[in-house]
């Protein structure tokens, strides 16, 4: 008897903390990064943030998986895509480094139901690979230009496509900016509020691409006076890639971005639906408001010291 009234116990406390707490992560993810021919994205400080966020939600088993430095032999780099459920990429990669056996790889293993996370700099790789650009919807940067597709953007509440000639991708200072949900009704963005801020980060725009089964799930307005293009441009997009789910966040650039509670609340999500095509993750009490932004002092102690 007492062994029972011990057991129930113990199943009560597990259930009051919730299943997070004490569900063993089933859903695997690989974080994929590595060296690119820039110094423009410090991949060692944010992979392991990353894959903290991801593993604070409970859901997520997760593995990084490391590219071969820039101008490596790329030859017999081969990721076993099919082992994860879904790729989260911090891999801002040139054209010419993957052979043509993985990128073949990678394309069927979306095509055939693999979950995709774009996560910022992502999108600026791999500018001449037509089924990636089709997979991230719009991207900048790496030499980009009108022939990926037209820059992508809203106005007037609807979503409008430019094919002005010129390269793709700029962003100005690393300023806070808001947020606006453009459908409500996505089970990544179902239940946020309709306008957030979010913390200082590099806000792009100007993206171009293909565009094609793309829902763009929130904007922010590219302001002009820091380099912007005075038009809503896509942070947050969901798309479609055969069976395949992909989830775009341009956001994210450093630490302190990554910090921001909607950045967290939203990589979880979409990495959540991404695997599963579901939600089940509840909006955080601390998820920020249309005027005020909200960081998590834990994942900030987690940027390199300045100068490292």
């Amino acid at each position: 008897m007492k062994s029972f009234l011990r057991c129930a116990l113990v199943g009560a406390a597990l259930l009051a903390l919730g299943p997070a707490s004490y569900a063993a992560p089933n859903i695997r993810v690989m974080i994929l990064d590595g060296e690119s021919a820039g110094p423009y994205h410090n991949w060692k400080a944010t992979t392991p943030v990353l894959k903290k966020v991801l593993e604070d939600a409970g859901l997520f088993e997760v593995e990084v998986v490391t590219a071969l430095p820039h101008g490596g032999d790329f030859s017999a780099f081969h990721p076993k895509f099919s082992d994860y459920k879904v790729i989260l990429s911090n891999l801002d990669a040139p054209d010419g480094e993957w052979s043509e056996q993985t990128k073949s790889a990678f394309e069927q293993y979306v095509k055939n139901g693999g979950g995709f996370v774009v996560y910022h700099a992502a999108n600026n790789a791999f500018p001449d690979w037509q089924a990636y650009n089709l997979m991230i919807g719009i991207g900048g940067w790496r030499h980009r230009t009108e022939a990926a597709g037209p820059h992508w953007y809203y106005k007037d509440g609807k979503l409008t496509s430019d094919t002005t000639p010129g390269p793709a991708g700029r962003h100005g200072q690393r300023l806070p900016f808001q947020l606006v949900v453009r459908d409500p009704n996505h089970p990544i963005t179902k239940g946020l509020p309709e306008k957030w801020m979010h913390a200082g980060d590099e806000l792009y725009n100007t993206l171009k691409g293909p565009g094609q089964n793309m829902d763009v799930l929130a904007t922010a307005f590219s302001d002009p006076a820091n380099k912007g293009t005075g038009f809503d441009e896509p942070m947050l997009m969901a798309l479609h890639y055969g069976k395949g789910r992909i989830f775009h966040t341009a956001m994210g650039h450093d630490v302190a971005a990554i910090a921001s509670v909607d950045f967290i609340t939203t990589l979880q999500r979409g990495t959540e639906w991404a695997a599963t095509g579901k939600v089940t993750q509840k909006v955080p009490a601390d998820f920020p408001t249309a005027d005020k932004v909200s960081t998590r002092p834990d994942i900030l102690q987690m940027a390199p010291v300045q100068g490292q």
